[in-house]
């Protein structure tokens, strides 16, 4: 049962309705949704929530549904259902459409069994006759109309029809040249069509001249349309053709009428399936918009929510600012909340938060908890807020209200969801407290579950004595003086009045007049509440520092253990190499040794022999001899000296020297270097590659001094760029280079084309592929060598 008859108009919940009737394809949809009710029923429930659900998944794969010719088409089938009737080609190509569409889905589910279990069980009532289908698609175009070959009789007329229609032309156009030439058809004016027949233009002064039947006028008089009588006998063949024709197509149609009339008891449950896909699509994208989720559901009453989130509300507000989600528990032992806090903080709206998601999980939707929440069903949700008063029967708002508690005490039970706000508000705050007390036992008594809001001590006092009735409190920044918006569970809430009257700027000895009249008992009980709920505040503020800090370490301390455990293989693996090369070298220079030592004796130490020997061990020397690199800076460098970097190849020119630093340009680059980590150029060590291009006389160190890794080709003709890139890459293979990159821009694509297709052909080139997204994507062919 609900209560009142306005609940959902209360709640927000036609609003809900309206924006489902929006995400409809048809009136079919439509019509469920405002069908769409309150159900106790488990398995019913559970049921819609899975269609739901999976539906809400197709829609997150983004997989092509059929979603069009979604149509109702129960006008059609009640004048179908009239013996000797017939339907209009609009209306059969409408069934032809919806039901072709029927069968899509049918077979989509089908294919998809596996993901969408609930879905496909609704299939099972579809059976639509493949004869009919056939017969109605073989009578139709893609445009909904019969074709010639409907019937061999349509056929005949029509050709009929095309004929005499182009024999009219020709005498049209015949009659036409004749009165062009004899000047009586208007300057620039051509053929043209009056009641749906062919008639030429005639000045009127010409009218008598032309024999024919006048068919209409200008709007100023001067021309008139007139109907050759050459023309009038083939013009009246074709009107009787067309009207045969429309009576060939009735008789058509009359017998696909009376073949659909044997399939309208197969065609009715197969547009109920259509109806129900398109509701649950509309209640799948509602999901989508409000981030809804199926929680766990169970066949009695429990309410156990994370993260709940009034739909309404936060549709309102995407993309403005975050709905703070509320966390509520409430248990059979303790099925009551009573929440408390300042005016404007959220009191309101939690109740409406919890009516509105249980009556959404009890009509089939989804609803924006997590996933972890439990949510129980009711048999009864009664409602009671905002202005009660009826001037029809005479009440008060306070004695509306008074009659709802009678109806709620007489109703309710353990299976009854009971919301009441601003419970004993509206009357004398002393009896208007006592009596919301009472009524709050009564309901406990009656193992009713509910949330009901107040601003009452004794009612704050009474739920902290009593088991089945928990305190709860909407959080109030007390520094700020605003609303935080946040439940908390556990202790009630104060109502901040003197603070908020201090803010709204009420003077100062009015405020210090109301606290004398309230009294220090409360005023010291209210201050307590709030210093308590500040210190709480405060502590959640430091655990959750702390947290953080504790998971920063936490991190930190598991990416030292993963760096300890490489570096310690790492460790392992080189002094493993380090020793089996150690002793394969020892192994190797015992038998050179011991060959020697045998030479020697077998020769019996002969000049000769000994020095070949010698020769010999100076070789074995020089092997295992550890490769030892030596400064080249004891060379002295002068301004104007070539000179790189030890262990690189990039070669530079000396600008000037200061003290232990040289300032050397390096191709367009200056740089300032300590002397120590110089050398010059004509001291180093030419690398084999540089050595071998010297002798071809190509100046290495000069390429390498002004390579540039990186090609801009933007502007370049497609003919120039083949012989920059292949140059490019010549010299990026000469220098030893790893990478390039190759600029040139996205437009319409033609340079990336033409480079890509030359890189292929380059044996040097390893790989290529776009530059990160972030760093020029399609616009930037990031090239790496052999």
């Amino acid at each position: 049962m609900i209560f009142p008859t306005e609940f959902e108009e209360k709640l927000g919940f036609d609003q809900i309705r309206d924006r489902l009737k929006n995400y409809c394809l048809s009136p079919l949809g439509i019509k469920l949704v405002d069908q769409m009710s309150f159900s106790a029923d488990f398995v019913t429930v559970q049921s819609r929530l899975k269609q739901n659900l999976e539906f809400k998944l197709i829609l997150e794969k983004g997989d092509q549904f059929p979603a069009t010719h979604y149509a109702d088409p129960d006008e059609y089938l009640k004048t179908a259902a009239v013996e000797d009737s017939f339907l209009e080609e609009e209306a059969f190509y409408t069934i032809l459409t919806s039901l072709q569409t029927i069968l899509a889905v049918k077979q989509y589910l089908a294919t998809n069994l596996e993901l969408y279990p609930e879905l496909y069980s609704l299939t099972h009532q579809v059976v639509v006759s493949k004869s009919l289908l056939q017969q109605i698609e073989s009578k139709f175009d893609d445009k909904g109309q019969l074709q010639d070959n409907a019937s061999s009789e349509l056929a005949k007329i029509r050709k009929r029809i095309r004929e005499e229609q182009l024999r009219v032309k020709r005498l049209t156009e015949q009659v036409f040249r004749q009165a062009v030439d004899q000047g009586w058809v208007p300057e620039g004016a051509t053929a043209t069509i009056r009641d749906g027949r062919l008639v030429i233009p005639i000045m009127t002064q010409h009218k008598r001249r032309l024999p024919g039947l006048i068919m209409d006028e200008s709007a100023t008089g001067q021309t008139v349309f007139m109907e050759p009588l050459d023309v009038l006998e083939a013009n009246n063949e074709i009107r009787d053709l067309i009207h045969a024709e429309r009576r060939e197509i009735i008789k058509i149609l009359r017998e696909l009428t009376n073949l659909l009339r044997i399939h309208l008891h197969e065609l009715t449950p197969a547009y109920q399936f259509l109806a129900i896909i398109d509701f649950t699509r509309a209640r799948a994208k509602f999901s989508l918009d409000i981030g809804a989720e199926l929680p766990t559901v169970k066949p009695t009453p429990d309410l156990n929510w994370l993260h709940a989130r009034h739909p309404l509300l936060y549709l309102s507000l995407k993309g403005k600012r975050e709905v703070v989600p509320l966390t509520i528990d409430l248990t059979s032992a303790s099925p009551f909340l009573l929440i408390s806090g300042p005016n404007a903080g959220g009191k309101s709206v939690c109740l409406k938060t919890v009516g509105l998601i249980q009556y959404m999980v009890q009509c089939g939707l989804l609803v924006p908890l997590h996933d972890k929440s439990t949510v129980g069903l009711f048999k009864n949700i009664f409602l009671d807020i905002g202005d009660q008063q009826s001037i029809e029967n005479d009440l008060s708002t306070y004695s509306s209200h008074l009659k709802n508690m009678a109806f709620f005490l007489h109703h309710s039970n353990q299976h009854t969801l009971v919301l009441l706000d601003e419970l004993g508000a509206g009357t004398d705050p002393n009896f208007g407290g006592g009596i919301a007390e009472s009524i709050l036992d009564g309901l406990v008594r009656r193992n009713a579950w509910g949330v009901a809001t107040t601003h009452y001590y004794n009612l704050k006092l009474f739920a902290s004595n009593h088991n089945s009735i928990r305190n709860g409190a909407m959080l109030f920044d007390s520094k700020k003086l605003a609303p935080l918006f946040q439940l908390e569970i556990g202790k009630p809430g104060s109502s901040f009045a003197l603070e908020i009257a201090r803010k709204t700027g009420l003077p100062y000895e009015t405020i210090q007049r109301a606290e004398k009249i309230i009294g220090q008992e409360l005023t010291g009980l209210e201050s307590l509440m709030k210093s308590v709920a500040e210190e709480k505040q405060s502590l959640e503020k430091r655990q959750k520092e702390i947290k953080a800090q504790e998971e920063k370490l936490s991190e930190t301390l598991s990416r030292y253990e993963v760096l300890s455990f490489e570096l310690t293989t790492k460790k392992k693996e080189i002094l493993d190499k380090a020793k089996t090369e150690a002793s394969n070298l020892l192994k190797e220079t015992n038998r050179e040794i011991e060959k020697t030592i045998r030479h020697i004796r077998e020769n019996k130490a002969e000049k000769k022999e000994t020095r070949k020997v010698r020769d010999g061990l100076q070789d074995l020397i020089q092997k295992v001899k550890p490769n030892v690199i030596v400064s080249e800076t004891d060379v002295t460098l002068e301004v104007g000296d070539y000179v790189r970097l030890i262990g690189q190849e990039v070669s530079g020119k000396v600008l000037s020297i200061n003290d232990k630093s040289a300032l050397v340009q390096f191709g367009d680059l200056r740089s300032q270097v300590k002397l120590k980590q110089l050398v010059r150029s004509d001291k180093a060590i030419v690398h084999p590659t540089f050595a071998k291009a010297k002798s071809f006389g190509i100046d290495v160190m000069s390429k390498q001094s002004t390579f540039v890794s990186t090609l801009d080709i933007r502007g370049k003709r497609v003919e120039e760029v083949n012989a920059l890139l292949d140059q490019f890459v010549d010299d990026a293979l000469l220098l030893g280079q790893a990478e390039l990159k190759i600029l040139h821009g996205k437009g319409e694509g033609v340079l990336r084309k033409v480079v890509r297709e030359r890189l292929k052909t380059i044996k040097g080139v390893a790989s290529f592929a776009d530059e990160h997204v972030e760093r020029g994507g399609a616009g930037i062919t990031v090239v790496v060598l052999k």
